[in-house]
């Protein structure tokens, strides 16, 4: 997760680590982001560093005590890109808030400013190519020098923090995509410098050149930047929905209605809350007087407003809609379940997908490569391609420029034909590679998606926490779903109560709800709630123990009481008689002993989800192989099986063996989705797991995939790598669906940058040139350079699109 203060841990080398958080600015391309985490992992201590081009962040472990977080900030800074070190905040809002409300008004105000420049630049030097048309003369526009000028002012003023990062980049040994646009801009510009101070070379000026590609630049900045910060938009909807303010009150059960308004970050634990109707929740906590519906829709994806009362939980940031209610503060600040949900999406954007580690290799030597281009396409026009195809040099005035554009263009006189040298169409066609080139596009093909699909997730209570995530699922064969809680409610009721002695069915469900007061697993809470029905008073008792899933004891009255499964008894050395043995299994049973005395037997049925039969029915229909694990009787997990079509049924599985079952699944092979020339060496099973409650918390851990539903403990939680903030057990199908569609988006935006680049630059280095005369002028490489990179954002965008209506039903 991405924290906001220092994280101490232990790797497993026992070294005292911590992470730390960088805002990092001025990263331009997937070579910048490459840079900046060589130069972090260089650094003494540093231990690891993930880097976001989207997000502007770099998440950094290091040993504690070898370096200072402020010097690996500074070290950034020296090196071009200016870095701070995130402060820890009481409240996770109010920092992320204010950072990122800073961030949006600066680029607003960049991108008005972009637009305004790119604006003049293009209509100047399109003007500038209106008049190589004979039949068109414009006053001051007809004149070289004028292009001159307007090409250095160009250059010295939009185009002077382009050129300065360049060389910066160049000369620290970290070549980025302004390396390359400076050096075509400059080289262009100078090229048509010496050609106007020395006409006798025959030189072409094409001032218009680096003018106009400074304009595409520019303009494909503020288009991408502005698709960038759509983006991020759902996160900044969840960080929006934290009120600032909080209405203290006094005892709640006073008639004194009197509140003060106070900033929510200085609300303490335990403090009381009053929310009016309309207001938003601003603090985790739980209902302590009123009664209302509360639309939790931004926060769990479910579209009904929920009824809360007394003793009902309350969400920060969900919105009250009908009555006044207090709350008992619970959770505050970074604890609260919202400040939660914005960590995790935070940590979701910054985690990588395994498929980038081939994007980040590639784009750390890229800007390299393609200069390297630039300089064989420079030598070899000049010195071979020029002698071995002689026409290139001789280009007519009417060749068709249609999207692909002749490369000379006629300078500012009238010429039907025009004679090129050697130099000046190596520089041109160099200068072209420099530009087209395009390592933006591979930066942002895998944050962009992330961003969007996470983004989307968290809008529909889906949190998928990181691009490793997606790939997994995208390679899942199998999916493992517990029973109690996940595929039925987890609310069993208690159907019937059967004595096996001389004692009443009452005696037996006191003694039974006194057990059981000690623990708070579903059994026990429907237990508790029908000794409550029936007005039954606990009794006496102590020395509670619990065996996870399997069963309770304690001394009531001073008699040793024990209730559990009938297998886990009869191991504490109970004896069941033929009539004890022969009760019939098909539903939940709890047996009661007294004094190692079978007493009588509790039972108990729970109801499925309504969505359930649907959701395991669609999970087969992808090809996933579904199976059910349960510490349940055999008979009551095959009749659950049945109704939902499950084949495959692990029953009277103890906490500690769900791990074992998942990790023996994982070591079988599969031919699922393997080539048939590779069907010889098929590979291992991936395993989801699905389930809640701390029993299932091992299993989650060991799964390839864990996911965890509403309702969960803490450590399932954490354990999980998609969490499931509805109460409908379809999300899981819905993440299954939006973590494929996000991983696609990665691999169709890695596809298109990749193959862009190798498409355009061989087109740039003139390889059309000699058998159709055409090639890529340096100011449309620019506009294709840019279009490039808005073409991937664009495509994370549409994957919206794909999910109109993918809600919580």
């Amino acid at each position: 997760m991405v924290q906001l203060s220092p994280k101490t841990e232990e790797t497993p080398s026992q070294l005292k680590t911590e992470t730390i958080v960088l805002d990092v600015s001025e990263m331009k391309c997937a070579g910048c982001v490459k840079a900046v985490e060589r130069q972090l992992s260089k650094q003494p201590g540093v231990v690891s560093a993930c880097v976001n081009l989207i997000t502007e962040v770099a998440v950094v472990e290091y040993e504690f005590g070898k370096v200072q977080p402020q010097t690996l900030a500074d070290k950034l800074t020296c090196v071009g890109f200016p870095s701070n070190l995130r402060n820890s905040s009481n409240s996770v809002f109010s920092l992320t808030h204010a950072n990122t409300a800073k961030r949006k008004e600066q680029h607003k105000q960049q991108y008005k400013w972009k637009l305004i420049t790119a604006a003049i630049l293009l209509i100047f030097s399109g003007l500038g190519h209106l008049q190589h048309l004979e039949s068109i003369t414009i006053p001051v526009i007809g004149n070289i020098w004028f292009h001159g000028g307007l090409a250095t002012l160009a250059l010295s003023i939009p185009g002077r923090e382009i050129i300065i990062d360049g060389w910066k980049g160049l000369r620290y040994g970290m070549a980025n995509m302004n390396t390359l646009v400076g050096i075509g801009t400059v080289s262009s510009y100078f090229a048509s410098f010496i050609a106007l101070l020395f006409p006798q070379l025959g030189w072409e000026c094409f001032f218009d050149e680096p003018v106009m590609l400074l304009g595409f630049i520019l303009l494909g900045r503020l288009l991408e930047g502005q698709a960038k910060n759509r983006t991020s938009d759902a996160l900044e909807a969840l960080i929006a929905l934290q009120p600032p303010v909080a209405r203290l009150i006094g005892d709640p059960f006073n008639e004194d209605t009197s509140s003060i308004e106070i900033p929510v970050e200085q609300v303490q634990m335990g403090e009381w809350i009053r929310v009016l109707p309309g207001e938003k929740i601003p603090v985790d906590g739980e209902v302590v007087t009123g009664e209302t519906l509360i639309n939790e829709s931004l926060v769990t994806g479910e579209s009904i407003p929920v009824l809360k009362q007394v003793k009902d939980k309350v969400i920060a940031g969900t919105l009250n809609q009908s009555g006044a209610i207090a709350v008992k503060t619970t959770h505050i600040g970074n604890d609260t379940t919202l400040a939660r949900i914005i960590a995790s999406v935070e940590d979701a954007q910054t985690r990588k997908a395994p498929i980038q580690k081939f994007a980040d290799t590639v784009a750390g030597y890229f800007a390299y490569g393609v200069m390297t281009i630039a300089l064989l396409t420079f030598v070899f026009w000049l010195g071979i391609g020029t002698k071995i195809y002689p026409q290139v040099l001789e280009i007519s005035n009417h060749s068709q420029s249609i999207g692909i554009e002749a490369l000379e263009v006629a300078p500012l006189s009238s010429s039907h034909h025009l004679s090129s040298s050697p130099i000046l169409l190596s520089v041109k066609l160099a200068i072209a590679v420099l530009v087209v080139a395009c390592p933006c596009a591979l930066g942002l093909a895998t944050p962009t998606a992330i961003l969007v699909g996470t983004g989307i997730g968290a809008e529909r209570g889906l949190l998928i926490k990181g691009g490793d995530v997606l790939e997994k699922v995208h390679q899942l064969d199998t999916i493992v779903f517990d029973k109690t809680g996940t595929l039925t409610l987890g609310c069993p009721m208690v159907t019937d109560c059967i004595p096996l002695a001389q004692i009443s069915p009452q005696r037996l469900l006191q003694l039974a709800a006194t057990v059981e007061s000690g623990t708070n697993h579903p059994l026990a809470i429907a237990i508790l709630e029908e000794a409550q029905r029936q007005k039954l008073l606990l009794l006496k008792a102590e020395h509670f123990q619990t065996q996870a899933g399997l069963g309770v004891s304690a001394i009531v009255e001073g008699k040793s009481v024990l209730l559990g499964h009938k297998d886990w008894l009869k191991e504490q050395g109970i004896i069941f008689n033929e009539r004890e043995a022969s009760i019939k299994e098909d539903k939940t049973l709890v047996y009661i002993v007294i004094e190692k005395e079978v007493q009588g037997v509790i039972v108990l049925e729970d109801t499925l989800r309504p969505d359930a039969k649907e959701t395991i029915t669609c999970l087969q229909d992808k090809g996933l192989e579904v199976i059910l694990v349960t510490g349940d009787h055999q008979i009551v997990a095959e009749s659950i099986a049945q109704q939902l079509g499950i084949n495959q049924v692990f029953s009277r599985v103890r906490p500690d063996e769900k791990a074992i079952i998942i990790q023996s699944l994982q070591q079988q092979k599969t031919k699922a989705q393997i080539p048939s020339f590779l069907t010889a060496h098929p590979r291992f099973k991936k395993v989801a797991m699905v389930g809640d409650g701390i029993n299932d918390a091992p299993a989650l851990a060991q799964a390839d995939l864990g996911v965890s539903l509403q309702g969960a403990t803490e450590i399932a939680l954490d354990t999980a790598d998609i969490v499931l903030m509805g109460t409908h057990l379809s999300s899981v199908v819905q993440s299954v669906d939006l973590s494929l569609a996000t991983f696609n988006k990665i691999r169709q935006n890695l596809f298109w940058a990749l193959g862009y680049n190798l498409l355009t630059i061989p087109i740039a280095a003139g390889i059309l040139l000699p058998t159709l005369g055409f090639s890529v002028s340096p100011a449309l490489a620019g506009g294709f350079m840019a279009c490039s990179s808005i073409t991937v954002v664009t495509n994370s965008l549409l994957l919206r699109s794909q999910f109109p209506n993918l809600s919580n039903k």
